[in-house]
């Protein structure tokens, strides 16, 4: 089974297809999330967990989450990451995290995917040629990947030098606390009350107020799944987000469906 979760369509990419050609089954993790529902998931077949990266890390909510979650079934897990151009110690992370589940821990893969990240101005926005490129190249490389899970061998990753641990690892609950706060998240005057940010949001650090959204707590995740997935772009962070492109990927790969994000 493939387990994932995914803000603007990056890792539910990797995992659809994924599950596509593995003739398996693909569970989005946004609603167990939502709910705390820490019931059992059980599959014969070998868990595969695609999950995006936040400052090097997988999300702290999904790692939370998978901490507490029953696996069970078969006992072996692989990892696929999604970044916009460093995934750093998410690999090391997760594999301390499943040998802690006593699971066999099979490796990891990094898909280099179009960013979403604009709550900052250090990000650069790719260009409409590279997130088409990042798009076929994340295509092409599924099919061996697929392979040697289903011929259960170990994926082979890149080596995580130690001076990445003792930078990146400190680093990530410093930016969390400092830099993922909530309180410059606006709705403006086009918004259409259709409430898609509050449930959209895997912490629920959203709340409609009289058919507006608020955010209601200190810090988020920074996902960016309310901002990117507002059908009239009427959520902002501050000053820094305005004129900036909203990336979602079902726009370069697939037709609009009305709540396609939110399934």
């Amino acid at each position: 089974m493939i387990l994932y979760y995914s803000a603007t369509g990056n890792t539910r990419f990797i995992a659809e297809n994924l599950a596509r050609l593995l003739n398996d089954t693909s569970l989005n993790l946004l609603p167990r999330i939502k709910k705390k529902d820490f019931s059992a998931i059980h599959s014969s077949k070998p868990f595969v967990i695609c999950a995006p990266t936040y400052v090097s890390e997988m999300p702290r909510f999904l790692a939370a989450y998978l901490k507490r979650v029953p696996l069970t079934g078969s006992r072996e897990v692989w990892f696929l990451f999604t970044s916009g151009g460093y995934a750093g110690c998410s690999g090391v992370l997760a594999e301390k995290l499943i040998q802690k589940k006593q699971m066999r821990f099979r490796g990891y893969a990094e898909f280099l995917m179009p960013g979403n990240y604009i709550a900052d101005n250090h990000y650069p926005e790719p260009g409409e040629e590279e997130i088409v490129r990042r798009i076929s190249n994340a295509s092409k490389k599924l099919p061996e990947i697929a392979e040697t899970i289903r011929t259960g061998g170990v994926l082979k990753h890149r080596h995580v030098w130690l001076f990445e641990k003792l930078v990146t690892i400190p680093f990530n609950p410093v930016w969390c606390r400092l830099k993922q706060t909530a309180s410059p998240f606006f709705a403006g005057e086009s918004c259409i009350s259709c409430g898609r940010c509050a449930r959209l949001c895997p912490v629920n650090a959203i709340t409609i107020v009289n058919g507006k959204p608020l955010w209601t707590k200190e810090h988020c995740a920074h996902c960016m799944s309310c901002i990117q997935n507002c059908p009239v772009e009427a959520i902002e962070y501050g000053s820094i987000t305005r004129n900036k492109k909203r990336y979602l990927l079902q726009k370069y790969r697939c037709k609009p469906e009305e709540n396609q994000n939110e399934r």
